[in-house]
């Protein structure tokens, strides 16, 4: 029972964190700092979608890669359908092909790395996971040549300086991946504290290995 209503747990929290974040990825972030456009830069789905990833590393390190990939699938699923509703098809198509890759490949480099030290496998595998993410996400979504999946954002393919401060201009998607995946890196880390503190919580069960460190 208590394994059931946990497995819930997770589906229910990655389909919350993958609907809000393509929601909040349509929208830039406001406001100017040191002279930069914020929404030349960033969306706020940037600071949502990491959390993603402390899901999948929890459910692999409790249940192993086996149930973390069903919760991942059936996250997937549901979010997607959800996504279609709340944001765009196409937003829904390139968020569902990006977050499938990218926490499939989380999983395998966590169960590859889980028994070295305690932060070793949920940071290389969110870092890498979402980098990954972030190239298949914003092609996808906002290039040119993927407009047969859904009509192109005006705003996105505008020309605008490089992350907001450069001499070089490039299409604002382009820097809203940089900022994107930088964002996402700095909330990886972050993420390592909440992962810390449940480590003794949420013991693997029986026949799962454990990390080095518990």
């Amino acid at each position: 029972m208590q394994r059931s209503a946990l497995f819930f747990t997770y589906v229910g929290l990655m389909t919350l964190v993958v609907v809000a974040s393509n929601v909040l990825v349509q929208y830039p972030l406001p406001g100017v700092i040191a002279g930069i456009n914020l929404s030349d830069l960033l969306t706020y789905g940037a600071f949502t979608y990491p959390v993603a990833f402390l899901v999948t590393d929890l459910t692999n390190r409790q249940f192993g890669p086996r149930v973390a990939r069903r919760v991942v699938v059936c996250g997937f699923a549901v979010a997607v359908l959800l996504s279609i509703i709340a944001a765009t098809p196409r937003i829904a198509i390139a968020s569902g092909s990006a977050f499938l890759m990218g926490q499939l490949l989380d999983i395998s480099l966590f169960n590859k790395l889980r028994a070295q030290s305690w932060w070793r496998a949920p940071l290389v595998g969110s870092l890498i996971g979402s980098a990954l993410d972030t190239t298949i996400f914003f092609s996808l979504a906002f290039a040119p040549i993927f407009s047969m999946i859904g009509p192109n954002d005006d705003f996105a393919l505008q020309v605008s300086p490089f992350l907001g401060a450069f001499s070089a201009e490039m299409p604002r998607w382009i820097s809203w991946a940089a900022g994107d995946l930088f964002v996402k890196m700095a909330v990886g880390l972050v993420m390592l504290l909440p992962y810390g503190a449940l480590m003794s919580r949420l013991k693997p069960m029986p026949g799962i290995v454990a990390s080095a460190q518990g």
